[in-house]
C-alpha cells in the first residue's frame, strides 16, 4: 500500500448511527470532495477557517478515519469529526461539525452531535466531551446539545459537556 492509502485507514472503525432525522455513517471517498465544497461554502467557511490546499483539506476531513458523513433524508448534509484521548485519567472526546447551509437552523447539528456523543459514551467509554464553536458563532452556541459549562469564560470560548 502507498503512503496515501495508509493515511486513509480508519483509526477507529465508525459504525452507522441513526438519530431521529440524521444518519451518521463512515465517509466514502466520494463524500470527501463534496464535503470540501461544503466547508468552503458561504455560511460554513466563516467558521471553518482559511482553506488548505485541496489534498490537505481532504485529508483533514478524513480525520484519520475518525469522522462521519452526516446524512438527512439520504442526502449528504455535512461532516462530523471527533478526536479521542484514551488515557484513563484524561479520557475524553472532542467533536467538530459542519453542515451545509440548507441543513442549518433546524436542530440537525445538535441531533447529530447527541447521536455521536451517545455512541462515544456508550461504546467508547468517554464521559467528557468538548465542542468548541467560535465565540462569534451564535448559531452553534445556541445549538449545543448538552449542558453548557463554560471551560474558560463566557459561553462559547470553550465548553465541556458531560453525558
Amino acid at each position: 500500500m502507498g503512503r496515501l492509502a495508509d493515511a486513509r485507514l480508519p483509526v477507529v472503525p465508525v459504525p452507522v448511527l441513526h438519530g431521529e432525522r440524521v444518519t451518521l455513517r463512515p465517509l466514502t471517498e466520494d463524500d470527501v470532495g463534496r464535503l470540501a465544497e461544503i466547508v468552503a461554502a458561504p455560511g460554513v467557511r466563516e467558521w471553518w477557517g482559511m482553506p488548505d490546499p485541496p489534498e490537505r483539506e481532504r485529508e483533514g476531513l478524513r480525520n484519520d478515519g475518525a469522522a462521519f458523513a452526516v446524512e438527512v433524508d439520504g442526502e449528504l448534509a455535512g461532516w462530523l469529526g471527533f478526536n479521542q484521548e484514551s488515557e484513563p485519567d484524561y479520557r475524553h472526546a472532542s467533536l467538530d461539525i459542519a453542515l451545509a447551509p440548507p441543513y442549518q437552523d433546524d436542530g440537525l447539528g445538535p441531533e447529530a452531535l447527541r447521536t455521536a456523543i451517545s455512541w462515544l459514551a456508550e461504546e467508547r467509554g468517554h464521559h467528557r466531551f468538548t465542542i468548541d464553536p467560535a465565540l462569534e458563532n451564535e448559531r452553534a452556541i445556541r445549538g449545543r446539545p448538552l449542558a453548557r459549562q463554560p471551560a474558560d469564560g463566557p459561553a462559547g470560548r470553550g465548553a465541556a459537556v458531560s453525558a
